[in-house]
C-alpha cells in the first residue's frame, strides 16, 4: 500500500507521492476542525479494512489519474451541528489536499459514525 506513488515529471524535475502523504493530509485536515472527536474504523466493512490498499485508518482515497474521491468516516463531539462539522471538513480536506498536491479532489464524502459526549468517554453508535 504504502509504496504505490503518484509520479509528476517534466524534462527538468520530477515530483512523487506516496499514498500514504495523501492519507497524513486528509487524517490531519480533519483533525484540525472543531467538533471532530476523531476518526472513526467502525462500520467500516471488514473487507475493506484487511484488503482495500486505498483504506486506511478512517479513511477511503481512490485515485483516478490526477483525481481523488475521498471517504472519511468521523466521530463527532456532543453540542456541535452535524452539518455544519461535516462541512467543514470536506471544506479543509479539498483545500488541504489541491494546495499540498497536484490532485484534484472530485469528491469528498463525510461519514458520521458516532457521537462523543466528552472526549474521553465511549462513542454513542448512530
Amino acid at each position: 500500500m504504502a509504496n504505490k506513488k503518484k509520479v509528476y515529471e517534466s524534462n527538468e524535475w520530477k515530483l512523487s507521492y506516496k499514498r500514504n502523504v495523501v492519507f497524513s493530509i486528509v487524517n490531519l485536515a480533519t483533525q484540525e476542525i472543531n467538533g471532530i472527536a476523531g476518526l472513526s474504523v467502525e462500520g467500516v466493512n471488514s473487507f475493506k479494512k484487511v484488503f482495500d490498499k486505498n483504506y486506511h485508518k478512517g479513511v477511503l482515497i481512490e485515485f483516478v489519474e490526477n483525481s481523488v474521491y475521498v471517504d472519511v468516516y468521523v466521530n463527532v463531539l456532543f453540542g456541535y451541528s452535524v452539518k455544519d462539522v461535516a462541512f467543514r471538513v470536506q471544506e479543509n480536506v479539498k483545500s488541504s489536499i489541491e494546495s499540498m498536491t497536484d490532485f484534484k479532489v472530485e469528491k469528498i464524502n463525510v461519514h458520521v459514525m458516532g457521537v462523543v459526549f466528552n472526549a474521553g468517554d465511549e462513542i454513542a453508535i448512530m
